[in-house]
């Protein structure tokens, strides 16, 4: 039997829905997890995986997931709003980043240990970075009449997909810290397959928000 186009819609809402509960849970569950495998305060190393999946698991996932039309927690809220709590979800991220970044380069200094040796090192330094431009980019659409050649609709496009860019490197270096001696040595088995998972997870429910956007706005072009 054939789904009639309202059906069709209707389940493909709701999988979306399904699929940002998932996305808010795991961004909270996964810094909440770390948290108790790092124990803040037990070392100073001990801070550095709380605050990157502070940054780019929680804080980053639900500055993004704010803009969904389906599973945003403000979205009975004006945009007006939403853009606000997102530059502070943002803003925030981008702190708890900068903090993890210099926390981790001055525990390696003083451990006498080599700085960005590694892919998750070298991958972090350049999300932190990344993150760092985009906030600064995000300026433009505050300012539009900045971009004289550009269009309002246009900064928002380039926005949404180079912030996309700089997430999937952030959830990318989470996943690469779970391969660290540290990581690997603590969580084992089907937990560490589990934890994984988490980044996957809300980069696809984020991908598929941002690519949504994109053709909504093909489409009201033609």
């Amino acid at each position: 039997m054939a789904l009639t186009a309202e059906t069709e819609s209707r389940l493909y809402r709701s999988l979306r829905v399904a699929a940002g509960a998932a996305a808010h849970l795991v961004a909270l569950g996964f810094p909440a997890a770390v948290a108790v495998l790092a124990r803040p305060g037990s070392s100073l190393f001990s801070w550095h995986p709380l605050l990157m999946a502070l940054a780019f698991s929680f804080l980053m996932t639900e500055a993004l997931l704010i803009f969904s039309p389906e599973t945003s927690l403000l979205r009975s809220f004006s945009r007006k709003v939403r853009v606000r709590a997102h530059w502070a979800l943002q803003l925030l991220a981008l702190l708890c980043a900068f903090l993890g970044l210099g926390i981790i380069t001055y525990n390696k200094h003083l451990n006498g240990k080599g700085h960005f040796v590694t892919w998750h090192g070298l991958t972090g330094l350049l999300a932190v970075l990344y993150a760092g431009g985009q906030c600064a980019g995000g300026v433009l659409l505050l300012y539009p009449k900045l971009m004289k050649n550009w269009t309002l609709a246009k900064l928002k496009l380039y926005h949404a997909t180079s912030g996309l860019v700089g997430y999937l490197l952030g959830c990318a270096s989470l996943m690469l810290g779970m391969c660290s001696l540290w990581f690997t040595t603590t969580v084992t088995g089907a937990s560490w397959y589990l934890a994984m998972l988490c980044p996957l997870v809300t980069s696809l429910v984020i991908m598929n928000q941002v690519s949504n956007a994109y053709l909504y706005r093909k489409r009201s072009q033609h």
